[in-house]
């Protein structure tokens, strides 16, 4: 792995870090990181990504160092640039970036995610790795690289929020080994739990209220659906953003196996997010529809109503329940 990305790093004097579109913790935590490589390495770099960060993320960039992908301004960079494309190797997930990474000579993906069949990448692909952010540390440790403050805390923000705080199937030793590093270098963790599951506004809540009082139960028990409409955020004034977490408030009940959540967004698409528990891979429903994710968490956008998205989806997933 090191030998790979090291191989790459000399190969270019600038480089373009991008992630999924919208960017969330780990791939924030992820880009931090590898930012901090390049610079103790000497290189130049750019974290440029599709759209602005969410609302609940933005503290992790105190720096200011994320740009927002404009033409005029980066459209010459990406030619002469190698691509660190970092938590996602499916090139259609990164928004607007999508065409610009393309002109690049080079990509290179750090990614842990459940591969979709037949896609082919050139980087470091582990999908048993709690979080991209993990990897990023795990890198920095191998390179020997001493990580400033705040990319350290950058990744524990990563590397928390992937791991539900430690608690996903795939937190490992690997996974605590790389934390141990990150609290070396002042980390404190109660403040990345304020900043993770503190800090959300009161449109979030009155959105969280609104959703919850619709809940509905299916299959004999064993799936919970939740649907956030478009009049759901007009009248909270909350974003779409603002139902991080939402999808996962069903679980707590030991009855419920799968838990989906629709919710209409500005495109005028239907995104899903699924999540289950035990060896229900909802990842494999996910690639079905041109998503992707995890074993137990993962997701998909379609073009069909929210009425006829959430038909198929139960179908699906019961007849996985049923098998």
């Amino acid at each position: 792995m090191i030998k790979k990305i090291n191989e790459f790093i000399k190969r270019y004097d600038l480089f373009i870090l991008t992630t999924h579109d919208p960017a969330d913790a780990d791939g924030l935590g992820a880009q931090m990181v590898i930012a901090d490589i390049l610079a103790q390495k000497g290189k130049k770099f750019r974290i440029i990504n599709s759209s602005p960060i969410p609302e609940q993320f933005k503290f992790m960039d105190s720096n200011g160092i994320v740009e927002c992908w404009d033409d005029a301004k980066h459209g010459l960079l990406v030619q002469q640039a190698g691509i660190f494309m970092v938590d996602t190797s499916d090139i259609d997930n990164i928004g607007l970036m999508k065409g610009p990474v393309r002109l690049s000579p080079e990509i290179f993906v750090i990614d842990h995610h459940e591969l979709k069949p037949n896609l082919f990448i050139s980087g470091i692909c582990n999908p048993n790795a709690a979080s991209t952010s993990e990897m990023a540390v795990e890198i920095a440790q191998k390179n020997k690289i001493s990580l400033s403050r705040q990319s350290a805390f950058a990744a524990y923000i990563g590397i928390a929020y992937d791991t539900g705080f430690f608690a996903y199937p795939k937190t490992s030793k690997k996974t605590f080994n790389a934390v141990q590093l990150l609290l070396k270098q002042g980390v404190k963790p109660d403040e990345v739990y304020k900043y993770l599951y503190e800090n959300s506004s009161l449109k979030a809540l009155e959105l969280q209220k609104r959703v919850i009082s619709n809940l509905s139960i299916h299959g004999e028990g064993k799936i919970a659906v939740q649907i956030v409409r478009t009049k759901d955020f007009m009248d909270t004034g909350a974003k779409p953003e603002n139902t991080d977490g939402f999808v996962n408030f069903p679980l707590r009940a030991h009855e419920i196996i799968v838990s989906i959540l629709l919710k209409e967004m500005p495109d005028g698409k239907v995104r899903c997010s699924l999540r289950s528990k035990g060896k229900i891979d909802v990842s494999k429903l996910a690639h079905g529809f041109g998503g992707g994710g995890h074993f137990n968490a993962a997701g998909y956008k379609t073009d069909i109503g929210i009425e006829q998205a959430l038909e198929i989806a139960l179908d699906k997933i019961k007849e996985v329940l049923n098998k």
